[in-house]
């Protein structure tokens, strides 16, 4: 039995999920006429009340759409410096927007409003760039999968109105946070200009991202969709499983935080553990002695049947997710 916990995008669809897409109506996504992705993007707007959304193939895609759109040649967005728009993104803002970004230091990947307000600049200095956005990451990856309160990003919401600043959200794991603490998807479609959602991760679908916004955020962002080559045709096959797991994926994510955690008091018996992050949803990281590097830990996980990835030189990062069961969970302990 292999075991894989290198993320969270390793889900599979269950068998009632390949029913719903194999029974799928579809048309011509780039026509606008396939009633499965049409239905997707309504329902999801709907959930966030939100009065759009747009269908695309990646959570890079969707965060790089965003922030195409919020900005113009010589922006500047301002995010943490762990953010994957950052880091893990291929330099897309400074490729697809003309932008650069302002690195701030937050709480294991929070930002808070004073961090903001300190980061904006003046817009008649010619010599800065001029601040367009803010990004927040909620769940946070390079943070162990910890989010933000609701209060807090409400007071960057603030500083961002005051300065005439958009507020976008990298959600590629918010609905982990929001199961966690139990609030409404309304809360954040309300505080937010924009919000990117995956698919492909906790919720189980095999491939897909959804970008949340105004009709006219929205109109805008499928057009540089298409120049990305992002126009897709009978997409509601993929659509179909979006929906799917809207409706039955999202409550189980507990499943996956709960088996988490289980897993951080394993590590803690182990002596070459130095530390846990703390494990707030289904990420879980931690840190080698300077002796260990994690690129020869993780091989050494590899020779064991436990597939992870190295998060720095001595740090690990364990995803849990819909595949990765009780049984496995059980087998890991024994093998650690």
């Amino acid at each position: 039995m292999s075991i894989d916990l290198r993320s969270d995008t390793l889900t599979k669809p269950t068998q009632p999920m390949l029913e719903a897409m194999f029974a799928a109506s579809v048309g011509d996504d780039v026509f606008g006429d396939d009633p499965t992705v049409n239905a997707l993007e309504e329902k999801a707007a709907r959930l966030f009340g939100m009065e759009s959304a747009l269908f695309c193939a990646s959570g890079t895609m969707t965060n790089q759409l965003a922030i195409r759109v919020h900005t113009q040649p010589g922006s500047e967005v301002i995010c943490d410096k762990h953010s994957h728009i950052y880091l893990y993104e291929g330099g897309g803002v400074a490729l697809n927007s003309f932008s650069s970004v302002k690195l701030l230091e937050g709480n294991r990947g929070r930002i808070n409003a004073q961090q903001v307000r300190d980061a904006v600049n003046n817009p008649d200095d010619v010599h800065a760039a001029v601040s367009r956005l803010v990004s927040l990451e909620n769940t946070m990856n390079k943070g162990g999968g910890c989010y933000y309160n609701l209060s807090d990003i409400q007071d960057i919401r603030l500083v961002c109105n005051e300065h005439g600043l958009g507020l976008h959200l990298d959600g590629a794991r918010l609905f982990n946070a929001l199961v966690e603490t139990g609030e409404s998807p309304v809360e954040y479609g309300r505080v937010f200009d924009s919000i990117s959602i995956c698919l492909s991760k906790g919720l189980g679908c095999p491939v897909g991202s959804l970008l949340l916004g105004t009709k006219e955020f929205v109109k805008q962002a499928r057009r540089f969709r298409k120049v990305m080559g992002g126009g897709w045709r009978q997409a509601g096959y993929l659509a179909a499983a979006g929906i799917y797991a809207l409706d039955h994926h999202v409550e189980r994510l507990r499943e996956d935080h709960i088996r988490a955690r289980a897993i951080g008091q394993m590590l803690q018996q182990l002596p070459e553990v130095e530390e846990i992050f703390p494990i707030d949803t289904n990420i879980v990281i931690f840190r080698l002695p300077q002796t260990i590097l994690a690129v020869d830990y993780v091989a050494q996980l590899a020779q064991k049947g436990i597939r992870a990835v190295t998060f720095g030189k001595h740090l690990v990062r364990f995803v849990t997710h819909m595949d990765f069961t009780d049984q496995q969970l059980e087998e890991l302990g024994k093998r650690l």
